[in-house]
């Protein structure tokens, strides 16, 4: 069975390299992607979005490369099934390509297509061209990943960085040539132009169905290379003790859970059905960020974006050691440099929660907080939306 669909993947391959010869580019489409085509989120959906209430909007034609294609989404945009052939169609003939993630190693981008690679995140985690070594869904060929990375990279004219450390970071470990883009996420407009909007963040929690009087905890944690169902398909990671966080915390919080895009379950979370709130990949993360009270996180990038709101942050890494040494390692000292309490076993979690002071907190790490926003959320201005549209506009 393995084989016939490799054998019809490399028919339909060798078919779309003739037709996109054959094709020739049609103006003004635009061809979104957020995390692989499996949500309609991030820096693309806000793209698109600002595009969508501009005065250009009836200039272009919006396609959306998705898995599920029964997402809604506002515009009546064209939506495509990610690898099918109407989305190697679009990828043909569009003039702008607006991914968040790397785009199918297959893929050719013709000359006079632009390419704005968003990405999705300022790098804590060692990435790329600066690994040293792979164990990622059970592949460990490292200099094969890396060659892969490169000649992904090489198609990208554009890209996006939220500060001077990423910039840096991204030249290097994507060996990247193109133009930086150093205008921040345009997912993050929403947080510095929206944060005190009492009425937006009402209508999240309703349609959450959170109760206003509990303090809402935000648990975004990120994925394990080795932690794998299959190839880019991955496990939940996190080693709390969910029972004992429900009895002990339940009468004041609600806890917010938050898979990685690229984690994949499904746990039966029924008996926590009055305590947590699974956030499935339909939901915006920058929501979350709005009407979440406190962040738990480990080595993921959210820690960079939800730093805008100067919101409390817990560190959560009871794998520390282990992740450090064998999986990714660090572009910088997370001990020294976190804005928050770095937290390794369950007990002192559910403690450090029960006796919470934002004011205790803000003592303590004031001084951090603020070094930490000056160094990580440099270009976020709150206008990075429009910049990206004027990019666009200015090559149509």
């Amino acid at each position: 069975m393995l084989y016939i669909k490799k054998t019809i993947r490399d028919i339909v391959i060798f078919f779309y390299r003739i037709i996109f010869h054959l094709l020739p580019l049609k103006k003004n489409i635009i061809l979104f992607e957020s995390s692989n085509g499996r949500n309609y989120t991030g820096n693309p959906k806000y793209i698109y979005e600002y595009l969508l209430n501009s005065s250009k909007k009836d200039k272009f034609k919006y396609v959306w490369s998705l898995e599920d294609t029964s997402f809604d989404i506002p515009g009546n945009p064209v939506k495509v099934r990610r690898t099918r052939l109407k989305y190697l169609y679009y990828s043909i003939v569009s003039n702008f390509w607006i991914f968040d993630s790397r785009h199918p190693q297959y893929l050719l981008k013709k000359k006079n297509c632009v390419y704005i690679q968003t990405w999705h995140g300022t790098p804590l985690k060692k990435l790329a061209l600066d690994m040293e070594k792979l164990n990622m869904s059970g592949k460990t060929n490292i200099e094969e990943y890396k060659a892969d990375f490169r000649e992904n990279t090489s198609f990208w004219d554009f890209l996006i960085g939220q500060n001077d450390f990423s910039v840096n970071i991204f030249k290097r470990a994507f060996d990247f040539n193109g133009k930086f883009l150093k205008i921040g996420y345009p997912r993050n407009d929403i947080l510095i132009n929206e944060k005190k909007n009492a009425e937006l963040i009402s209508k999240i929690k309703k349609k959450l169905k959170i109760a206003k009087n509990k303090k809402i905890i935000l648990y975004a944690p990120t994925w394990r290379d080795n932690q794998f169902h299959s190839d880019g398909l991955y496990k939940f990671s996190s080693n709390m003790d969910f029972d004992s966080m429900k009895e002990r915390l339940a009468n004041d919080y609600i806890l917010i859970i938050k898979y990685h895009y690229l984690v994949k379950e499904n746990i039966d979370w029924t008996k926590y059905s009055d305590f947590i709130i699974i956030a499935d990949e339909k939901q915006d993360i920058q929501e979350l960020y709005l009407i979440s009270d406190i962040l738990i996180t480990d080595y993921s990038s959210v820690m960079f974006d939800y730093s805008l709101l100067k919101k409390p942050m817990i560190f959560y890494t009871y794998d520390l050691e282990f992740y450090k040494k064998n999986l990714r390692g660090f572009y910088f000292n997370i001990e020294e440099e976190v804005p928050g309490p770095i937290i390794e076993n369950n007990e002192d979690l559910i403690t450090f929660l029960e006796n919470f002071s934002l004011d205790d907190y803000f003592l303590k790490y004031e001084s951090k907080y603020s070094k930490f926003m000056e160094r990580y959320n440099q270009y976020d201005k709150g206008e990075a939306s429009k910049e990206v549209a004027k990019l666009i506009i200015s090559n149509s």
